[in-house]
């Protein structure tokens, strides 16, 4: 009989437990395709890209503008608040036409442009600027989602702040940062668990950019306590009646 009581515990209770295993995304195993890598130790620029949306602002002439910031609306209502690089890395301009900003860093748009629109006007001021940069944000955060932001500098932490912050059974020691796509994607795993750990490995994040934070192992099990060991009593409970009647 305590062979039997042994062997139910084994095959009833055990798997029960053993199912609670993490599943977490982005593990590393033999078969993942990201590439770790170490924390960078500067800002990298934004480099414009198909897809971007972007507007433009000219100083004193919202009619060559798109979206501009230095009026109270767009009066160039062709062009609408913004426009997007197309696939081939272009954006067509009022006056000045198809222009190659694909590649470039915004700094370097805004000097190709000011040398385009210096032949209609007397030493342009331009701004550009990219209005749909994104961060997602997933697993164990009280607001997972995708992130506007509208500055250049964004750190983890500021990005976890925004999600809603870390919750009970976030892994502070194994937070997942996946930048890029397909067989070039890098992963960093960062540590945020004392300040010595906050202050090497606050990254600063680039736009499309996922936060990741897995799950500490023991979620699972607390999620599954409450029917495991009602479960559980109610089997000793029985197997203890079954050993007491068949002596």
């Amino acid at each position: 009989m305590k062979t039997y009581f042994i062997y139910l515990y084994i095959v009833v209770v055990v798997p029960m437990v053993t199912s609670c295993a993490t599943q977490n995304l982005f593990q590393s195993d033999k078969h993942s395709n990201f590439i770790s890598d170490s924390i960078p130790s500067s800002r990298v620029e934004h480099i414009l890209k198909q897809d971007d949306k972007i507007t433009i602002s000219i100083w004193n002439h919202d009619d060559l503008s798109v979206g501009s910031l230095f009026g109270v609306y767009n009066s160039n209502e062709v062009y609408g608040k913004w426009i997007i690089i197309d696939q081939n890395g272009e954006v067509d301009l009022p006056q000045i036409g198809k222009v190659k900003l694909d590649g470039l860093t915004i700094k370097n748009a805004e000097d190709s442009l000011r040398a385009r629109y210096a032949k209609l006007i007397v030493d342009p001021v331009i701004v550009l600027k990219v209005v749909n940069m994104e961060i997602t944000v997933l697993g164990e955060v009280f607001k997972p989602g995708t992130y506007t932001i509208d500055k250049d500098f964004n750190t983890v932490i500021e990005l976890l702040g925004k999600a809603g912050g870390l919750d009970f059974y976030a892994n502070k020691k194994q937070i997942h940062v996946i930048r890029g796509e397909g067989p070039t994607a890098k992963k960093f795993v960062l540590n945020l668990t004392s300040m010595e750990e906050y202050k090497q490995n606050n990254l600063v994040l680039e736009s499309g950019d996922v936060i990741f934070v897995p799950m500490r192992k023991g979620k699972m099990i607390d999620k599954k306590a409450p029917i495991i060991i009602p479960f559980a009593s109610a089997l000793t409970a029985t197997l203890v009646l079954i050993s007491f009647l068949t002596r």
